[in-house]
């Protein structure tokens, strides 16, 4: 609730820096509010001079829209599953990684609504592909397979069913859109072009070692997590490049909101599977016509349940 310039946050006055002093207002007492640099779909990044705070909200998005509900729990289960595939994956390439501790952030985010949920992170220049790789033949893609063949350009072997296992995971990246914008899936060439453009000199290094890095990454986390009864069907990564110039793997990885999970039990292709991820709300909001980007509360429960059962299927931990 806001009176003015004035913001009541935890029966505590905060005024505002009208001037815009690096992303901060004042609090009454020691404790110094901090405001987002960027906010996206579901991730607020907060500065911290020479690292970054990134901070898993609870909020959902499907088809790159921002549904008005909240899913209690879920930012926690984004963090702490990217801590614990950045744990397991150190040897193939370095990640942003630095702790999940709120003891070791400031004073700002040692609170209730922030423990679990934020990373603090190095600073990356985040390279502009979103790097999907796709082991099983599902969603878009097997659109696109029924249509001519191809998924994202790529000629598949004749006769596949929904669901299937491809012979090898496959690369398909595309574009990163703002809030608001669809992501555009580009060819291999294609982002050899896009990159160039950017990092000229560097399109065909960049383009090349992204896709070997996630085609690596998915064949490791997804033996590992068959071995835990999970299916990994896709995920994507992204990746940035640190103050010497080499490529560090960012953001979130293989989450509910970046990935497709199913159940090794009872895995037949032929058909969708259940999963547990947010495609439970997507299958639900395209089914429902006039839905206003608003899941119903039954929906939203079942939705949180599959993210803390696939959590604690991989991890062997409950949250």
């Amino acid at each position: 609730m806001s009176e003015g310039n004035v913001w009541k946050i935890n029966f505590r006055y905060v005024f505002r820096d009208l001037a815009g002093t690096a992303g901060k207002i004042y609090v009454e007492g020691n404790m110094t509010e901090l405001k987002p640099i960027k906010e996206g779909k579901v991730r607020e990044i907060y500065d911290n001079g020479d690292t970054l705070i990134m901070v898993a909200t609870d909020r959902i998005s499907c088809f790159d829209v921002i549904l008005h509900n909240q899913v209690t729990k879920k930012g926690t289960v984004l963090t702490q599953m990217s801590k614990f595939w950045f744990d397991m994956t150190q040897d193939i390439l370095p990640n942003h990684m630095i702790s999940v501790d709120v003891q070791d952030m400031p004073e700002f985010f040692r609170q209730e609504r922030f423990d679990g949920k934020s990373m603090l992170c190095r600073k990356l220049e985040m390279l502009p592909v979103e790097c999907i790789v796709r082991g099983y033949i599902t969603g878009s893609g097997w659109a696109s397979y029924v249509k001519d063949g191809t998924v994202c350009g790529i000629r598949l072997p004749e006769g596949l069913q929904e669901s299937d296992k491809l012979p090898e995971p496959i690369y398909t990246p595309s574009t990163k859109a703002e809030i608001g914008d669809h992501d555009e899936n580009i060819s291999y060439e294609q982002s050899i072009a896009y990159l160039e453009k950017r990092f000229p000199g560097k399109g065909e290094e960049y383009a090349s070692r992204l896709r070997d890095y996630t085609i690596a990454l998915y064949k490791k986390c997804a033996e590992y997590a068959l071995t835990r009864g999970i299916i990994i069907a896709d995920t994507k990564f992204e990746f940035g490049l640190d103050e010497n110039g080499s490529i560090v793997l960012g953001d979130e990885m293989l989450t509910p909101d970046s990935s497709r999970f199913w159940p090794a039990e009872g895995y037949e292709p032929g058909h969708g599977q259940p999963s547990f991820d947010k495609q439970f709300a997507r299958d639900w909001l395209k089914s429902h016509e006039g839905h206003d980007w608003t899941l119903p509360e039954e929906i939203v429960q079942k939705t949180i349940d599959k993210y803390l059962q696939g959590y604690e299927l991989l991890t062997g931990k409950e949250l």
